[in-house]
C-alpha cells in the first residue's frame, strides 16, 4: 500500500520522538540544500524535514522546488530549533511532482487577495485560505452535526425548480432550447415551453424552502443544506451568484421558536469551529489585526476576531421589532448628521446594510434580531400580523456583515396565503402543490435560511465574500 503515512498535524501535535515514519506533502521552502518546510494541508504548520549533507545528489535538490510535491521517510527526532518540538530526520526522499519554480504562482512571499483569486486552483495552499477552508470544513460538519442531534431530518431539495420561492425573479433559466434564435416560440412571440426538456420554463433554485416547508408537513423537524443561485448583477464583497444556503423548517414552532433556534445554531456551530479549529482561528485574527493596523483609527474594529466570536457565543442576542429599530434609527446622530447613505425618514423603508450595520456595531455592540417587518417589503408566505401592517418576519444581523439570517413563521391559514398571492400577483395554479399543505393539516410552522457564505466570512473575519467560497461565481466570472 502506497499511502502509508503521518499526516502533519498529528506528527507535530505528538509529544513522542524517535520513530520511523513517512510524510507526504508540498514544499514550502528549501533552505541551504537541507532544510525542507513541508505541509500538506492537514494544518498550517509546515514540518522541517532535514535531509543530512550527502543523502540527495545534486539532480534531486535541484527538484526540490517550492511547489514540488514529495514523499519522505526517515525518524522524528525533537528539533533543536526554535518553534517546533520535533523534525524529520530523513533517510529517504522521493519527489512525487515537480513544480518549475519559474513558474510556479506562489513564492514565498505575501500576494495579495486580489491576485490569489486569479489563481483560486492554487491559493488553497497558502496559509490564509488553509485556514480559510479548514474552518469553512468544521463550520459544515457543525451544521450537520447540530440538526441531527436535534432529531431533524436532512433533506435534498430540488436544484432545478419550476417556482421562485422568493417572488424576486433574479433566475438562472435552465433550457434546452436553441440560442440562436430557433427556439419555437408562442403566438405573442414567447419561446414556447412546452417544446423544453421538463415541457415548463425551469431555473436553478433560489431557495429550497418551500420544498422544505412540504417535507416538515410531514417530518416536523427538517433542515436543508445546499447550493442556491441569484442572477443579481451585485459586483460587491457581501454577494454571490452561487452560495449555500442552510434551511431548517420546523412544524409547531412560532415566531419565538425560530429565534430561539436560529441564535442556538449560531452559537454552537461557532462554538464548534472555536474548539475544533483554534490554531486557523488565531492564524486568522492575527491576520486580521494586521489588516486593521493599515486602517484610520476610527475604521478599526474594536474587537478582535476571537474576542468577536466569543462575544457571541456567550451574550444572547439583543431582540428588537422593526419599529423599534427605525426609532433608534431615525433619532441617531448619524442620521441626524446625514452620515447614512440612505437617509433613514420613517416607517415602511427597507432597511440598508449600512443601517443594519449601526445597529449591531454602535447601537447595541452584539448581534441583533430584528421582528415584524412592514408586509410590503417581505415575502408573500410569511404570517401576517393582527395589526394587518405587518409579518411575523425575523432578521439576524451580525457585526462586520450585517443580515446573516432572514426567517419567518409561515402562513398557515389558507386564506390569508391566498389572499396575499394575490396581492402579490403570484399565481395560485402553479403553486397549487404548495396551498395544498395548507389544505391537509396545516399547523403553525416556522423557519429560516441562513446564508452560509456569509456565516463564514463572519467566523474568518475576512471582508469579501468570493474569499470563503473555493471558486467563487460572480458577475463576468465562472472560471475553473
Amino acid at each position: 500500500m502506497f499511502n502509508k503515512r503521518t499526516k502533519i498535524k498529528v506528527l507535530l501535535e505528538s509529544d513522542q520522538a524517535n520513530y520511523e515514519t513517512t510524510v507526504m506533502g508540498w514544499v514550502r521552502t528549501f533552505r541551504n540544500n537541507q532544510f525542507i518546510a513541508l505541509n500538506d494541508g492537514s494544518t498550517n504548520n509546515n514540518l522541517q524535514v532535514v535531509a543530512a549533507l550527502g543523502l540527495l545528489d545534486d539532480a534531486t535538490i535541484k527538484r526540490i522546488t517550492t511547489g514540488a510535491c514529495i514523499k519522505a521517510t526517515g525518524t522524528v527526532i525533537e528539533s533543536l530549533g526554535k518553534g517546533q518540538k520535533v523534525e524529520l530526520q530523513a533517510t529517504v526522499i522521493e519527489i512525487l511532482g515537480d513544480s518549475d519554480a519559474e513558474k510556479f504562482p506562489l513564492q514565498p512571499k505575501k500576494h495579495s487577495l486580489e491576485f490569489l483569486r486569479e489563481v483560486a486552483h492554487l491559493r488553497f495552499r497558502t496559509n490564509t485560505f488553509g485556514a480559510i477552508f479548514r474552518v469553512r470544513h468544521s463550520l459544515a460538519f457543525a451544521v450537520h452535526q447540530f440538526f441531527n442531534d436535534r432529531g431533524f431530518v436532512y433533506m435534498h431539495t430540488p436544484i432545478i425548480t419550476g417556482s421562485d420561492a422568493e417572488g424576486a425573479g433574479e433566475m438562472f433559466k435552465v433550457t434546452t432550447l436553441p440560442l440562436d434564435g430557433t427556439a419555437p416560440k408562442n403566438d405573442d412571440g414567447s419561446i414556447n415551453f412546452k417544446e423544453d426538456f421538463f415541457g415548463k420554463s425551469t431555473n436553478l433554485t433560489v431557495s429550497g424552502q418551500l420544498e422544505g416547508e412540504l417535507a416538515a408537513m410531514a417530518f416536523s423537524d427538517i433542515y436543508t443544506f445546499g447550493p442556491t443561485f441569484r442572477a443579481e448583477n451585485s459586483n460587491t464583497t457581501r454577494h454571490l451568484a452561487e452560495f449555500w444556503m442552510i434551511e431548517p423548517e420546523v412544524a409547531f414552532n412560532d415566531l419565538e421558536d425560530n429565534m430561539n433556534l436560529a441564535e442556538d445554531f449560531i452559537k454552537y456551530i461557532i462554538k464548534y469551529a472555536m474548539d475544533h479549529n483554534a490554531d486557523d482561528l488565531a492564524f486568522l485574527a492575527q491576520r486580521l489585526e494586521e489588516e486593521e493596523k493599515q486602517k484610520p483609527q476610527n475604521e478599526r474594529s474594536e474587537m478582535g476576531l476571537i474576542d468577536k466570536l466569543k462575544f457571541v457565543v456567550e451574550n444572547n442576542f439583543e431582540r428588537l421589532t422593526y419599529t423599534e429599530a427605525i426609532e433608534i434609527l431615525k433619532e441617531s446622530n448619524h442620521n441626524k448628521k446625514k452620515k447614512f447613505q440612505y437617509l433613514v425618514e420613517g416607517w415602511g423603508v427597507d432597511l440598508q446594510s449600512e443601517h443594519e450595520r449601526y445597529l449591531v456595531e454602535k447601537h447595541f455592540k452584539k448581534p441583533v434580531i430584528l421582528t415584524d417587518y412592514p408586509k410590503d417589503i417581505k415575502a408573500f408566505y410569511m404570517r401576517q400580523n393582527d395589526d394587518g401592517k405587518t409579518v411575523a418576519a425575523m432578521d439576524i444581523l451580525a457585526p462586520g456583515i450585517g443580515e446573516i439570517v432572514g426567517g419567518s413563521q409561515r402562513e398557515e391559514r389558507l386564506d390569508k396565503l391566498v389572499q396575499r398571492m394575490e396581492e402579490m400577483h403570484i399565481p395560485t395554479e402553479e403553486m397549487n402543490f404548495y396551498l395544498d399543505t395548507r389544505r391537509f393539516g396545516a399547523c403553525p410552522h416556522a423557519g429560516f435560511g441562513l446564508g452560509f457564505e456569509r456565516l463564514v466570512l463572519f467566523v474568518t473575519g475576512m471582508t469579501n465574500i468570493r474569499d470563503v467560497i473555493p471558486f467563487p461565481r460572480y458577475p463576468k466570472s465562472a472560471a475553473f
